[in-house]
C-alpha cells in the first residue's frame, strides 16, 4: 500500500508525546527550533525523500536540498506543494513565513526569499520535524511512487 492510499488522523497530544522524542514534540507541536549544525539532516547527502515525522506525508526530496550554510536542512522547493502550508509568523519581533505540514499541521520551519534560482526560495526546515526515507527503502516504506525521481537517464 502506498502512502497516498492511507488516511491520516492526527493523534491526541498524549499519543504524540509517546510517539515522538522530546525535541520532535517541541518542534512539531510547540513551534520550537532545534540548534543549527546539531541536528540529524543538515549535512545529509543521501538520496531519498523527507516526510513529516508525525504523519509521514511526503514533503521534500534530496534532489531539492542544498547547503544554505545555516545548519538546518534547506530545500528550494517542496516535493508535494499541497503538503506544505505557508502562514505569516509575527513571533520574535520578526515578520516571517512559517511552514507547516498540511495533514498533521506540524511546524516544520520557515521559508525565505533568499534561495537559489530559479525560484529563489529557501525552505529552512527542522530535522526534528522530518523523517528521512532513503531511496533504497522507499518502495518498502510505501513511497515507491517517488522512485522515478531518482532514476538516471
Amino acid at each position: 500500500m502506498s502512502w497516498s492510499e492511507l488516511k491520516f488522523v492526527k493523534p491526541d497530544e498524549q499519543t504524540l508525546k509517546k510517539r515522538l522524542d522530546e525535541e520532535q514534540f517541541e518542534v512539531t507541536q510547540r513551534c520550537g527550533t532545534e540548534p543549527p549544525f546539531h541536528n540529524a539532516y543538515w549535512d545529509n547527502h543521501h538520496a531519498g525523500i523527507y516526510v513529516d515525522a508525525v504523519s509521514g506525508e511526503p514533503l521534500f526530496s534530496s534532489l531539492d536540498k542544498f547547503d544554505s550554510g545555516t545548519g538546518w536542512p534547506s530545500f528550494h522547493s517542496p516535493l508535494e506543494p499541497e503538503n506544505v502550508v505557508e502562514k505569516r509568523d509575527f513571533t520574535h519581533f520578526m515578520i516571517r513565513t512559517e511552514v507547516r505540514s498540511q495533514q498533521a499541521d506540524s511546524h516544520l520551519g520557515h521559508v525565505f526569499a533568499d534561495g537559489p534560482v530559479p525560484g529563489g526560495k529557501r525552505y529552512c526546515i527542522n530535522s526534528a520535524a522530518l523523517r528521512f526515507i532513503p531511496k533504497e527503502e522507499m518502495e518498502e516504506a510505501g513511497y515507491g511512487e517517488y522512485l522515478h525521481l531518482f532514476k538516471q537517464s
